[in-house]
């Protein structure tokens, strides 16, 4: 047999004659491994009529799952709806025929997290939509500014 490091703190184990490969990892059995822990996608959708705070927003929530070496995938960056409306200026229909032309955008941002059940029940029992978002192990508030609309979605892997 011959004994190899690999990169990623593992021993591998290269039979000679079978030409077979066995690769074991160093894990402590009293401590709870990986394999106990469950991992969960928690799908996180931002919506807001002003693009900047938006991406304030999605800025802080990121940084602070990258702190906290989370997976993060995002912002993913969807295709902004836009809200049309023309009527007439003139309320009797009288005059001349001119129109007043409104719209408005509503931007939409959706970032991923994979992360441990542990973290999940920790970000579930300290969100609150209204004022602030409760961040994973630490407990800091990101603030989220007026007009974001935060969706929380949780969904096992």
């Amino acid at each position: 047999m011959v004994q190899r490091w690999s990169i990623f703190g593992e021993i591998d184990y290269l039979d000679q004659e079978k030409k077979h490969r066995t690769t074991m990892s160093f894990k402590d059995p009293e401590k709870p491994g990986a394999e106990n822990a469950s991992f969960h996608r928690i799908r996180i959708t931002l919506t807001s009529r002003n693009a900047r705070s938006l991406e304030k927003v999605c800025a802080d929530l990121i940084k602070g799952a990258r702190k906290q070496s989370l997976r993060v995938k995002g912002p993913v960056r969807m295709p902004t709806k836009i809200l049309r409306i023309t009527t007439r200026k003139t309320p009797c229909g009288e005059g001349s025929k001119t129109w007043d032309r409104f719209q408005m955008r509503i931007h939409k941002r959706v970032i991923d997290l994979h992360s441990p059940s542990e973290i999940v029940k920790q970000i579930v029992s300290f969100y609150d939509v209204k004022f602030y978002f409760i961040d994973f192990r630490l407990r800091t508030s990101i603030s989220i500014e007026p007009g974001v609309e935060v969706e929380v979605t949780i969904a096992d892997n």
